[in-house]
């Protein structure tokens, strides 16, 4: 392979050709996109009214302004499984194999289906804001505050789709990707603070949502948004008095192991 082929701007720009390529698969399958969108407006409605009324959040603050700090950082999470889910897809319907006989950069398979998922992060995360809004979710900080944290959020789901995308050239099938997903999103999500106060939570398994990656980036959008109260006190944990530095550490340190990781078992997938 020449040099010119793996070069970063190869990459670049072959992964862009994949990634408008996954993003048109919608016109044919837009059941996909009807489900990520309808997925974080069902969530925002249940905790608000089903299970909000029986959750204190703590003096001061009202529940839904709560919620959906923690509801933004679960949807991202969440998207994040289809970088998983079409990577197993594509091998499993030997559409890796028709891009190898292409002339382009392997890692450029990899790179798009990462970026692709980019746009459907921020269309939930449109979706969810403006049903936020519904509900009673304010921004209470600035503009630049409100844009720190949606890019926060961006920024956390890319790294994530890279572990996914990991798994996602391990398993065999579609149906196998969905049930590990599920494994390692549903712990990551709920033993966190996105949906209960951390004070809510026993003192051993506490120290674990105070430095799970997910409670910092749930703290940091709370805090650009404006959504805490002076009244409850931060805990001592760094991770939560730091949760932007934290969740951006975690960016780093994801990205570090989970691309290399990544496009060493694509080659592997892909030789077979």
């Amino acid at each position: 392979m020449s040099a010119t082929r793996t070069s970063p701007l190869r990459v670049a720009t072959d992964g862009w050709v994949v990634a408008k390529r996954n993003v048109i698969k919608i016109k044919r399958v837009p059941e996909i996109l009807v489900f990520v969108l309808l997925s974080p407006i069902m969530f925002v409605l249940l905790f608000a009214y089903v299970f909000g009324g029986a959750i204190d959040a703590g003096a001061g603050l009202d529940y839904k302004e709560f919620l959906v700090g923690g509801i933004f950082a679960q949807t991202v999470v969440f998207g994040a499984t289809f970088t998983g889910a079409g990577l197993a897809e594509d091998m499993q319907k030997g559409i890796i194999d028709r891009f190898r006989s292409l002339p382009m950069s392997r890692s450029a398979v990899l790179v798009g289906r990462t970026t692709s998922d980019i746009i459907y992060n921020v269309l939930s995360l449109i979706i969810m804001a403006l049903t936020g809004l519904l509900v009673g979710w304010r921004i209470r900080e600035g503009v630049l505050d409100a844009l720190a944290a949606f890019a926060l959020l961006i920024l956390f789901a890319y790294a994530i789709s890279w572990i996914m995308g990991y798994i996602g050239l391990l398993v065999p099938s579609v149906e196998v990707i969905n049930n590990a997903s599920f494994l390692v999103i549903m712990p990551l999500t709920f033993v966190s603070n996105a949906f209960v106060p951390l004070e809510s939570f026993p003192s051993g398994l506490r120290t674990v949502v105070e430095w799970n990656p997910v409670s910092a980036v749930t703290q940091a959008v709370r805090e650009l948004f404006g959504n805490t109260s002076a009244a409850v006190p931060v805990p001592d944990a760094w991770s939560i008095q730091n949760p932007v530095l934290y969740t951006l550490i975690w960016v780093v340190l994801i990205l570090v192991v989970f691309v290399p990781l990544s496009v060493r078992q694509y080659r592997i997938a892909s030789s077979r």
